[in-house]
């Protein structure tokens, strides 16, 4: 644990007691403060008494008296579409409202830290897609390279859950818009943003306030290094405005597909080869194609993302190279769970709309794709002009006819649920083909979350296999 430094003998209150609350909560108390913990839900808070917290009824009128700040859980709203009624009573009480995110910041650095020959580091990754995956490839090229390192945030565990640093360690943060848009301290030492998509557009009031919650990352802090991903205009716009120049290396611009040969310092992908350039010449390459946990452009840019970010804190290309190789994915995105017969099965559970699993399908040659299950506005239409390498498709859940209908001409077969898909694909894939459950659609009609969708399919096809 990191106990949060300079709220000593101050009152604090923690709104939202879930993992990250609770270990919010925890650090305060370590660090000397007098914590008033509350959650909306009876259950939180009942969780929160069990380990040990005392709770505080945060909507007293007397509730706010003394009280140095509050802080706040990622998934409250604060603003947009409506702050929720304790922030505003907090606001207009002109209590000072933060999160975990910007409490570590002012708080990591411990006194020991004078005594370190090589000062801790931290690097933070965010973006619209990839940055779970960004973040854990740059802490498995770390840890494969022989540097201390530990990985919080949106990924894995809550930052205060984290270990103190000790010398040389960098420690890996992925930062959703959520946590990004409310932290009063923002200051990694290396910051990544991969790509901006529409999302969460209701909390931030619109694309231009969902942006902006993802730029406060670089603009207030000013990390010693960026890396911004130059694929939408958004990141154009983010590069221009830090670099000084189109030399200026402490921004390292990164692609998937274009050549950036002109500045400074970028890495790119081009048809699965990845690229590293500094003042105008190439200094590294490598071959992405035969990586199996990193398949597609999606994950080539991810790639570059990582490279750029490591290079940055100073691995060699060939340490970095040995790492992606060894690099298996997370759970439930483009996850080889299996291959037999020339066959390999793809868990990409997390392609909850359209996007994602446009991604996904442009990532395989020949797939027998399993979609479905509670869709989304809009439907799959978007998907269209990237269903060229479909063989054939597998509808399950709520929204399989309504896919069924907007697929067309596609080979397709309403299977309904995920036993029936797998057994079907799976029975009738020849070699070659990648059975991909991609389903574009949310899981809340069978299943109570994505990972639960993503463990179902594993399972039944270990078993389908005889690997169960």
């Amino acid at each position: 644990m990191i106990p949060v430094q300079g709220f000593e003998r101050q009152k604090v209150a923690v709104l939202g007691l879930g993992r990250s609350g609770l270990a919010t909560a925890a650090a305060l108390a370590a660090g000397g403060a007098e914590v008033l913990a509350w959650d909306d839900s009876a259950e939180a808070r009942a969780n929160a008494e069990a380990a040990g917290f005392s709770l505080n009824d945060l909507g007293r009128a007397d509730a706010w008296q003394g009280v140095a700040a509050l802080i706040v859980s990622p998934g409250i709203a604060h603003l947009y579409p409506a702050p929720h009624k304790l922030i505003a009573r907090a606001m207009a009480e002109g209590v000072a409202v933060d999160n975990d995110i910007g409490l570590f910041f002012r708080s990591w650095a411990g006194e020991d830290w004078d005594q370190f020959d090589v000062t801790p580091k931290c690097v933070a990754v965010t973006g619209s897609n990839g940055k779970s995956t960004t973040t854990a490839l740059i802490h498995h090229i770390l840890q494969t390279a022989g540097r201390p390192t530990q990985m919080a945030g949106n990924i894995g565990r809550a930052v205060f859950d984290l270990a103190p640093a000790v010398e040389g360690e960098v420690v890996v943060l992925e930062l959703s818009s959520y946590q990004t848009e409310l932290a009063r301290a923002l200051t990694p030492d290396v910051a990544v943003f991969t790509n901006l998509t529409p999302d969460h557009l209701d909390r931030h009031g619109g694309l231009g306030g969902y942006f902006a919650a993802k730029r406060r990352l670089f603009a207030e802090g000013g990390p010693d290094r960026a890396v911004i991903g130059v694929d939408e205009p958004e990141g154009v716009f983010l590069a221009d405005q830090l670099a000084v120049g189109p030399e200026d290396d402490r921004v390292i611009r990164i692609s998937s597909g274009q050549k950036l040969g002109a500045f400074g310092w970028s890495v790119f992908a081009r048809k699965g080869f990845l690229a590293e350039w500094r003042k105008g010449r190439q200094v590294a390459s490598v071959d992405l194609r035969a990586i199996a946990g990193l398949p597609g452009a999606h994950n080539h840019q991810n790639a570059c993302a990582a490279w750029a970010a490591v290079r940055a804190l100073g691995v060699p290309p060939r340490e970095i190279e040995a790492a992606l190789h060894t690099f298996a994915g997370l759970p439930h995105r483009s996850q080889t769970v299996a291959e037999a017969g020339g066959v390999r099965f793809v868990n990409d559970s997390k392609a909850t709309n359209v996007d994602s699993a446009a991604k996904a399908l442009q990532a395989f040659a020949r797939i027998r794709w399993i979609a479905g299950g509670l869709g989304k506005e809009g439907g799959i239409g978007a998907l269209k002009p990237h269903l060229g390498a479909v063989v054939k498709a597998y509808l399950i859940g709520h929204s399989g006819r309504d896919f069924a209908l907007e697929l067309g001409e596609v080979p397709q077969e309403i299977c309904e649920t995920m036993e029936r898909a797998v057994a079907r694909a799976a029975s009738e894939a020849e070699p070659g083909d990648v059975v991909l459950l991609a389903p574009a659609a949310a899981s809340f009609d069978q299943y109570a979350n994505f990972e639960k969708r993503g463990e179902h399919f594993t399972a039944l096809v270990k078993a389908h296999l005889g690997l169960a």
